[in-house]
């Protein structure tokens, strides 16, 4: 990687990224349907009431009450709230949307999703620079239902950060598909994708949820993860991350996301180039 690019990559601002991450959810869920007002009323007055209860057990001040609104304006001029509510209530979220799955563990899918990534064959590479830097890493595994059955020309979406933490489309100076493609699986379900190891990363701290973690003596860590997306036709969606042990912040991820059952287990490759790992997914039929 250049010097050029490196210091461009490395001048990632907040207010851009939350910009991209606000205007994609936007474009993303511009078809959904009206919400039922009676569920609106009851989750809108919880939270309202929760905020109140807070307001009251804790005697909050004006000057903290000024705070607060002056904080909740930044958020927005930052274009931040997909990372403040990916980070700190999504894991909650996806919590109860997957309580029922016998199949594979999911977890959060975090502010960086872009779809439609370019294709790959069952055993591609993932879009990257020529000279893309990190630790090669080859990930294979095979998709089956829960009843056992391969799923041929099952979908893998995978996405993850560059070996200093940043994300195409998030940060300037990456080609706009780094790190991002989508996989088919082969007629045995099977699928292998070459890639390098992510870095561990903060999430921004120069704009308004950098400004909460640090009034609340917070760190802004999430452990190095690879993210999925894992698709069939008569089945669930499944959304996840996968963690590499060792890694520090697995235990105190500021995003609440990491599962024992997410953690890989890589592998020195024989001929020496990097590492593998293997994991199968299980997904749920609809």
């Amino acid at each position: 990687m250049s010097e050029t690019s490196y210091a461009e990559e490395t001048e990632a601002r907040a207010a851009e990224s939350g910009k991209n991450a606000t205007d994609l959810f936007r474009q993303r869920v511009s078809g959904v349907g009206a919400a039922d007002p009676a569920r609106v009323s009851r989750l809108a007055s919880r939270v309202i009431q929760a905020i109140n209860d807070t307001v009251i057990k804790e005697r909050v001040t004006y000057d903290e009450y000024n705070a607060l609104k002056a904080w909740l304006i930044r958020v927005g001029e930052d274009g931040e709230w997909p990372l403040f509510l990916d980070v700190w209530v999504e894991h909650s979220v996806e919590q109860v949307a997957n309580d029922h799955r016998a199949g594979s563990k999911g977890t959060i899918e975090g502010p960086y999703y872009v779809p439609d990534a370019p294709e790959q064959p069952w055993n591609g590479t993932i879009p990257m620079r020529e000279d893309e830097p990190g630790r090669p890493l080859v990930f294979q595994g095979q998709i089956r239902g829960v009843d056992g059955a391969a799923l041929a020309g099952a979908k893998v979406e995978m996405w993850h950060a560059d070996n200093i933490g940043f994300y195409s489309q998030f940060a300037p100076g990456l080609p706009e598909w780094n790190l991002r493609g989508t996989f088919i699986a082969g007629e045995d379900g099977r699928f292998e994708i070459h890639t390098i190891e992510p870095a561990p990363y903060q999430i921004p701290t120069d704009g308004a949820c950098g400004q909460l973690i640090a009034a609340a003596g917070w760190h802004a860590w999430r452990p190095a993860h690879l993210h999925l997306k894992v698709s069939h036709p008569g089945f669930e969606l499944l959304t996840t991350q996968l963690y590499f042990p060792g890694d520090p912040h697995n235990d105190d991820d500021i995003a609440a996301a990491v599962k024992p059952e997410l953690i890989l287990d890589p592998q020195p490759r024989s001929d020496g180039e990097g590492y593998e790992a293997r994991y199968d997914f299980v997904l749920d039929p609809q």
